[in-house]
């Protein structure tokens, strides 16, 4: 009888698939000094710095910056055509660079974020091993996250690193902020972008000094000294803000180079800054306990990052105030912009922060926005053009397009509709100018 017993639990035992494939993990002891690391460019402004940052600590990291309709193509070969778009990109640039034959692929491993939360980013890392499993199986994929994903094969994130990380993003955001407020008005053509080298290689250089990296007043304001240098004419150009999911609406793969297409229309694009999602995932943490009843301990935690760092960005608001460059948002006016859109609570994917953002630019000179929507990202669709409507009603010359990234969409589509945007905002723009116009007369008349 017991012996039945025994072989009926054996059979039972068999029957139990094990769906965890066994793959390369990543341990930072034994590779990190013999190891490429690759990274897909999801942030072109601020891995400039996060490059160099990462590579003093001792890793050998380099930021892919293949791009075109093949880096897609692999994309779309290696994983299944509803995985969201940012997905298939991220998955084509690795796959197109191990296929260039200029890494050694048994000491090569890729890297990529996991958010932890609902986003489909939480899945990135097993859809990739899925994609080089069978054309290169001896490749490591490394997971960075602060939520306890993927422990077997995580990249060691010390505090010390991590401040320099955040720091980095500051002045990350502050390089696209000059930038993007000096490239449309330049007198001499390519001075911005020896500014925005000239710049890089500073903050770079100090964090190669290993020493005076978090002194950010200082770095802010040698970085608005060597973008203010640039001479600009006086002209007023369309501004045009760019809110959506963070790789469209950072990544020049993922949303066919929006910052250089706006460029090229005569207008100036406005990106918001990378540390409004940071804040807005700290603030999320710190909701959390408010609306959903999480830990108290954590949301008092998460509230004192918060408070340090907004305290940061504010110090940095004042100094952009005292230069020629409006400032950034204020994070505190963008929850506020929120709370009169949708609640705080609404937080998968970028959630409620999208249209704070458009919000946020309406109140701030900039009615006309692309809203970066990627196919895929239900939340972000919601979020996003679900608030549409109520933005146009609240600001009555918000003009908003929402543009749909995904293998499918044609750049010319993509250009085109924005171009319909544009066209109204030009009209816009006239009106406002020949009314400025009468104002200024009928103030001459009356001196």
């Amino acid at each position: 009888m017991k012996e039945k017993k025994n072989k009926k639990a054996a059979e039972e035992e068999q029957k139990v698939t094990d769906y965890k494939d066994d793959y390369p993990r990543w341990d930072n002891k034994t590779m990190k000094h013999t190891y490429k690391i690759l990274a897909p460019d999801m942030l072109p402004w601020h891995f400039m710095i996060i490059e160099g940052v990462i590579k003093a600590e001792g890793y050998d990291l380099e930021i892919l910056r293949n791009d075109g309709r093949q880096v897609v193509d692999e994309g779309l070969k290696h994983v299944h055509n509803d995985t969201c778009y940012p997905c298939l990109c991220v998955v084509g640039q690795f796959i197109d660079a191990l296929h260039s034959g200029k890494y050694d692929l048994d000491h090569t491993a890729l890297m990529i974020t996991q958010t932890g939360g609902g986003c489909r980013a939480s899945n990135y890392v097993p859809l990739i091993r899925k994609a080089i499993k069978n054309e290169f199986p001896n490749v490591p994929v490394v997971s960075i996250n602060f939520s306890g994903l993927e422990s077997d094969s995580s990249f060691e994130f010390t505090i010390g690193l991590l401040l320099k990380v955040a720091y980095a993003i500051m002045y990350g955001d502050s390089v696209m902020w000059c930038y993007n407020q000096t490239k449309p008005y330049e007198v001499e053509e390519g001075a911005t972008d020896k500014a925005r080298d000239e710049a890089v290689k500073y903050v770079t250089d100090v964090y190669k000094s290993h020493k005076g990296y978090s002194k950010y007043k200082k770095i802010n304001q040698k970085i608005i000294d060597i973008f203010s240098a640039v001479k600009i004419t006086g002209e007023k150009k369309i501004k045009v803000g760019i809110v959506g999911e963070i790789y469209v609406k950072y990544s020049y793969l993922g949303n066919n180079n929006l910052e250089k297409f706006l460029l090229s229309e005569g207008c100036e694009p406005v990106v918001p800054a990378l540390m409004d999602f940071v804040l807005y995932c700290i603030v999320n943490t710190v909701n959390d306990h408010k609306l959903y009843g999480h830990s108290r301990g954590k949301a008092i935690l998460y509230n004192l990052i918060y408070k340090f760092v907004h305290h940061m960005q504010k110090n940095i608001i004042k100094q952009f105030k005292k230069s020629r460059y409006a400032p950034l948002h204020d994070f505190d006016h963008i929850r506020a912009c929120a709370d009169k859109v949708i609640n705080q609570g609404v937080k998968m994917g970028e959630g409620w922060l999208i249209p704070a953002e458009m919000a946020a630019c309406a109140e701030t000179g900039v009615p006309n926005i692309v809203c970066a929507q990627p196919f895929g990202c239900l939340p972000n669709h919601i979020a996003g053009k679900g608030a549409i409507r109520t933005l146009k009603n609240m600001y009555q010359d918000e003009n908003i397009v929402a543009v749909d990234y995904d293998p499918s969409a044609t750049r010319v589509n993509q250009e085109n509709r924005i171009k319909l945007m544009l066209a109204t905002a030009r009209e816009n723009f006239a009106r406002e100018q020949a009314g400025e116009a009468v104002r200024e007369d009928a103030s001459k008349a009356a001196k």
